[in-house]
């Protein structure tokens, strides 16, 4: 760890426990066999959520091979992010960027659309060293400035609220920590309000819960305008986006070769690899993260006396202290969002549609009622679901790896809100230009998560957590 922070990657294994990775490890040689008896294939769904109906116009793929200096593949917050800031930092490189489908299609246009201060593994988590405590919340504060500069500078309103946002205590026995997490919290710095009961009713309208911690730096966002506004700084900042052209095999060496759907090549001596949950389809990091599908659902727009009668009136996003979370937000356009709860994978890491979408909009719909009995009856105009990179520690990693270190990756953003992802796009950009001694303290840098076993064990560990997380 160098000189990083004493603080740890400290979060108990979310996907099946330590015993499935121990009995994954020990029979690596029949785990082995399943990718080549089941093999992987990519599959790209097309985005339907909400939030795509504001993706921008796809950029046709490219007529001829590429040569670039630095390569990216993945068109979502995190590979456009990357290619701004790698123009930043190497003004004079080539920067390309390779969509599969269109920018935005994976979960940069699919999520519960918070911009949350900190990290899935430290938000609201007193066990944290508090001199890093303050240097991650100071870091995602910043980040949510430059998001809102780019965001004028760029011309693309992402509808950015920093109103804050709130964890919810799911139960009392949540609800009698959180005084005491809010005053460790505090002490290390961190603006943390402890709300009790009418707080909450009068910040959120629901009376569900009976305490929350409210954090005021964080916000929300509309995500896919915020994946219009990454696209446009990328492009003006030099970068090529080609959209519409699937990698479907690597080539390494000192000079990395992309085979691309329809013959067509692309080279670079750099490759940044940000595909998200997709990762393992092109052969790299299965063993660091696996796809799991969460689901997301939409009001149409509210009603005055709908929204008097439900009383949210300040707009503030929440979560709830569950591991298996539910979050919820109310747009610009009085829209009420709600999403998590029920998670799903798929065999040898499918990324087929779901069996049963039907059972996780469903389990919204309950949420909804429970939280706001007055909105009961009415309808989801719109009801999505798409996958999130998990890694068994619930935390992001980010470096260089392959035989001649030129393949960089960020992976294992599920759960991390909106915010850290352009966060470690402005890594990878410092990683691609040698400075990766400034981000020694963090301890994502250089790391990968716990391993994943293959098949079957992979199926069974994933299997169990989700059900020890919705138990």
């Amino acid at each position: 760890m160098g000189d990083r922070s004493p603080h740890m990657i400290r979060r108990g294994l979310l996907i099946g426990g330590g015993a499935v990775v121990a009995a994954g490890a020990a029979a690596a040689g029949v785990n082995a066999l399943a990718p080549v008896v089941r093999p992987e294939t990519p599959v790209f769904g097309i985005n339907r959520s909400h939030w795509s109906l504001a993706l921008p116009q796809p950029n046709p793929p490219p007529a001829r091979d590429v040569r670039a200096d630095v390569i990216v593949v993945g068109g979502g917050f995190t590979g456009l992010s990357a290619a701004y800031y790698l123009r930043q930092a190497l003004p004079k490189a080539k920067v390309v960027v390779l969509e599969a489908v269109r920018c935005g299609n994976g979960a940069s246009a699919r999520n519960g659309a918070m911009l949350q201060t900190s990290t899935e593994d430290t938000y609201m988590e007193p066990d944290v060293d508090p001199a890093f405590h303050r240097r991650l919340y100071a870091l995602t504060r910043d980040n949510i400035d430059r998001i809102r500069r780019l965001s004028a500078e760029t011309g693309v309103d992402c509808d950015l609220d920093q109103q804050g946002a709130v964890q919810a205590a799911y139960d009392s026995g949540d609800a009698e920590k959180m005084p005491a997490i809010a005053e460790r919290l505090r002490a290390a710095g961190l603006p943390v309000e402890l709300w009790r009961s009418e707080q909450m009713a009068q910040a959120l309208g629901t009376r569900a819960y009976s305490a929350g911690l409210y954090e005021p730096g964080s916000g929300q966002v509309h995500p896919g305008k915020m994946v219009a506004m990454w696209k446009r700084a990328a492009e003006q900042a030099g970068a090529t986006v080609y959209e519409g052209v699937p990698v479907v095999a690597v080539d390494e060496g000192p000079l990395v070769r992309l085979h691309l759907a329809g013959s067509v090549t692309a080279s670079a001596p750099i490759v940044v690899l940000a595909a998200n949950a997709y990762s393992s389809k092109l052969g790299y990091l299965r063993g660091a993260v696996a796809p799991i599908v969460n689901h997301v659902a939409i009001t149409p727009p509210l009603t005055a006396a709908q929204r008097a009668a439900a009383g949210w009136t300040r707009r503030i996003p929440f979560n709830d202290s569950r591991t298996n979370v539910v979050y919820a937000g109310l747009t610009r356009d009085n829209r009420l969002h709600i999403g998590g709860g029920v998670e799903e994978y798929e065999f040898n890491d499918g990324l087929a549609d779901p069996d049963d979408h039907g059972c996780g909009v469903a389990f919204l719909r309950r949420e909804l009622g429970r939280l706001y009995p007055t909105l009961a009856d009415v309808p989801f105009e719109r009801t999505w679901w798409g996958f999130v990179d998990m890694s068994l520690d619930g935390a992001s990693s980010v470096g260089r790896m392959g035989r001649h270190g030129n393949l960089l990756y960020a992976i294992g953003l599920s759960g991390q809100g909106v915010n850290f992802t352009s966060v470690l796009g402005r890594v990878l950009g410092d990683i691609a230009a040698g400075r990766e001694a400034d981000w020694a303290w963090l301890p994502y840098l250089g790391r990968l998560p716990p391993y994943l076993p293959n098949e079957p064990f992979r199926w069974l560990g994933v299997q169990a957590g989700i059900r020890l997380l919705s138990s």
